[in-house]
């Protein structure tokens, strides 16, 4: 019987949200708590790198996180961004984002529709003589290097922000008593280890958002209840809706 649910993702800012249909329409309770949070590097870190940001003319952001912590760091260096730097962002919704620090102006802010950068791509060549920054995670692969690489553009993927265990208190730890666990990343995972290093699943259903996260569940000797997406199921919400409703018949 499934009651408690902590979803390891800030709660929804919308009532809209099918998080909430799920939990009236079952009767069950849902608790919303990051496992992992986002720190930005301090200016010494970021200067390891021997970047600097005023020797690019575009810049590339993947995640909102991206803009926070390239404006923050920027203005803890005292850099002043140029009013005419370009910016390249994956969706429309980050994109408009950029507000929070600039003004927005169509000419400079160009988007991708899908979230992934090869939708972005073909906009960023028509753009081949900009000089490309791509802040990033601590937790990234390759693969915006070689697309970039692809296509013969001139870029520099860098470091401006990691992902670390938003730890538990002891309160937190004491009153444990979920009977599901929803993970959206592999670091939420390695975070439920760090602060239960004596984590014993027994009747508690663990659920997974994405190939990688799956495999941190497995990798870690834990049982996998539900996985997500599915070509049935592509989010969350409709694999845990179907999962209740299974467990009722």
């Amino acid at each position: 019987m499934i009651k408690k649910i902590l979803v390891s993702q800030p709660k929804p800012s919308s009532d809209k949200s099918p998080y909430f249909d799920i939990a009236s329409r079952f009767g069950v309770e849902l608790v919303f708590r990051p496992f992992i949070k986002v720190e930005g590097l301090s200016p010494r870190e970021f200067r390891q790198q021997k970047i600097n940001i005023l020797d690019y003319t575009a810049i590339v952001f993947t995640s909102r996180h991206a803009i926070d912590n390239f404006f923050t760091l920027a203005k803890e260096m005292r850099v002043t961004i140029p009013e005419d730097m370009k910016y390249f962002c994956v969706t429309e919704t980050i994109a408009l984002y950029i507000q929070k620090y600039v003004q927005y102006r169509k000419r400079k802010v160009f988007f991708g529709n899908t979230g992934k950068m090869d939708d972005l791509l073909p906009t960023m060549v028509k753009h081949k003589t900009e000089k490309y920054l791509v802040p990033m995670s601590d937790v990234h692969n390759d693969s915006v290097a070689r697309l970039l690489d692809s296509k013969k553009l001139a870029h520099r993927e860098c470091v401006m922000y990691r992902t670390v265990s938003n730890d538990f208190t002891p309160e937190e730890v004491a009153t444990f008593d979920y009977d599901m666990l929803v993970f959206f990343s592999p670091s939420g995972v390695d975070s439920l280890i760090k602060n239960f290093p004596d984590f014993r699943q027994g009747d508690i259903a663990i659920a997974t958002f994405g190939p990688a996260t799956a495999k941190a569940v497995k990798d870690a000797g834990l049982r996998l209840d539900l996985e997500a997406p599915t070509e049935k199921y592509p989010s969350m919400t409709g694999a845990l809706l179907h999962y209740l409703i299974e467990l009722e018949d």
